[in-house]
């Protein structure tokens, strides 16, 4: 597990192969998963404890909406006649793919995390566009950009739909 997470933050495309074909991966990408999210939450401590537990559950439901409308988009909308997969597979990849984001344990660092964050999430993208390209057997990697982007913008409204309601919600009931 320890050679696919450095090979996912190396962004070598032969990681994400092996880990989509690998059946038995699916636990593994699952703690990876898990891992970032505690790492995020650590990193958001300096919210105090909501800023720990946001980090964590933030974390967790981000990469799951994010994996699955990925994996919507990949497989209906920007199908190629070679696009094979299943939802195991992309959860796999984009599972590996979240590996940099480790580095947002530093997240409570004044300035310097948040650029620590910043650039762990820019090698998340990056890693996400390998795994999505190989999970989705495409040849372009273009329309793997184009899938994980529209992925992450559709996230990113519904992520700030949700700050908007519950962060008012929350606002009204005398919280931070």
């Amino acid at each position: 597990m320890i050679d696919r997470i450095l090979g996912a933050l190396r962004l070598n495309p032969h990681t994400f192969e092996e880990v989509e074909a690998d059946t038995s991966a699916t636990k593994q990408a699952a703690f990876v998963v898990i891992i970032v999210a505690i790492a995020t939450g650590i990193g958001g401590i300096g919210g105090g404890p909501l800023g720990f537990i946001m980090g964590i559950v933030s974390g967790l439901i981000f990469w799951a909406a994010w994996a699955f409308l990925t994996f919507i988009i990949g497989t209906t909308i920007l199908k190629t006649p070679e696009t094979h997969a299943n939802w195991s597979q992309l959860a796999r990849t984009t599972g590996f793919a979240q590996a940099p984001g480790i580095l947002k344990l530093f997240g409570f660092i004044p300035v310097l995390g948040g650029i620590i964050v910043f650039i762990a999430s820019v090698w998340q993208l990056v890693a996400m566009v390998i795994a999505v390209r190989h999970a989705l057997d495409y040849t372009s990697t273009i329309r793997a950009v184009a899938v994980v982007i529209i992925g992450w913008i559709v996230v990113m409204i519904i992520v700030g739909l949700f700050a908007v309601t519950f962060g008012g919600a929350l606002i009204a009931a005398g919280g931070p």
